[in-house]
């Protein structure tokens, strides 16, 4: 099971549930940036990154460069870094991605927390400046997850598997209607292909009974079918194998056995929403670190 792991003198919660399940806890913050780092969790890791983009911004800072201000937006959906005025999302940061959070325990301004990017899959260390916030963001990171954990649990987790199938079924049956509709529209050309062809070859005024072209249809191996018969079938009046499949499929679908009629497999499920969950399990398996540590480890830190 997933666990919140922490190493530091948190105890108590700051903020009620409904806080940050139905809304979100702001806090306002300067962004020092964000670097890759190779691991997913430590101390020494979020130090080096910390020292790094420290020594980055004093340099910007001798440049005339100010520290971009941001606001930060925590819930159990992630946490967003936001332009102040125009609340434009510049990250957005999943939770179940956020795997080490920590806070300078000397420095109260300083905090940091590790996400793995949703598009490249690297581990980033966003580093941010506080007024006295740095425990309290910190902390409210942890309880997120937790909640965001136990939400997963309750309303993802414990069905996981029937969402899985649910969604392949779907997926099937809508390749389905789009093969059942291409059959249609072929049957059509090939039915008028038909007329234009006999109306070049029979004399004027004469019928043609036969139905020769019942291996164009290749309706035999499907319909045995006597001659009387044959031109309400290539008339389109006995509809198709495949169409009947769908409209069986649909009831089944609504019925009281709604994963029999393809015996889903995990290989039938699709891609996107099955590595979408498995992600999520894998995050929330990994937990959340919450750590208290120093950062500032020369003069150059002391002051921001």
């Amino acid at each position: 099971k997933a666990r919140l792991y922490s190493k530091s003198k948190y105890k108590t919660w700051m903020h009620t549930p409904e806080a940050l399940s139905k809304h979100f806890i702001p806090y306002n913050a300067k962004f020092l940036g964000s670097t890759e780092v190779e691991q997913p969790k430590g101390t020494e890791v979020v130090r080096d990154a910390v020292r790094k983009l420290k020594f980055a911004r004093h340099i910007k800072k001798s440049e005339g460069q100010k520290i971009p201000k941001v606001e930060l937006q925590i819930s159990i959906y992630g946490v967003k870094i936001l332009e102040p005025k125009t609340k434009e999302v510049q990250h957005n940061c999943q939770l179940h991605r956020i795997s080490f959070c920590a806070d300078d325990k000397t420095d109260k301004r300083i905090f940091t927390f590790i996400c793995k990017d949703s598009e490249s899959n690297k581990h980033l260390c966003y580093v941010f400046d506080s007024e006295k916030c740095a425990e309290e963001i910190t902390l409210t990171i942890g309880q997120a997850f937790d909640l965001a954990y136990r939400k997963f649990l309750e309303s993802g987790g414990k069905d996981v598997e029937t969402r899985k199938q649910i969604a392949g079924l779907q997926k099937r049956i809508q390749d389905l209607e789009t093969e059942n509709m291409e059959l249609k529209n072929k049957v059509q050309d090939l039915e008028n292909q038909l007329r234009i062809t006999q109306v070049s070859t029979s004399p004027a005024g004469s019928m043609t009974p036969q139905s020769p072209s019942t291996d164009i249809f290749d309706m035999i191996p499907f319909s045995p079918i006597s001659h009387q018969s044959s031109m309400p079938t290539r008339n389109g009046t006995q509809p198709p194998p495949v169409p009947s499949r769908s409209t069986e499929i649909k009831r089944d679908l609504f019925g009281a056995e709604p994963f029999d009629p393809f015996n889903c497999g995990a290989a039938d499920f699709p891609p996107d929403i099955q590595s979408k969950l498995d992600e999520m399990q894998e995050g929330f398996k990994m937990g959340l670190t919450l750590e208290g540590t120093v950062f500032c480890l020369d003069p150059l830190d002391s002051r921001c």
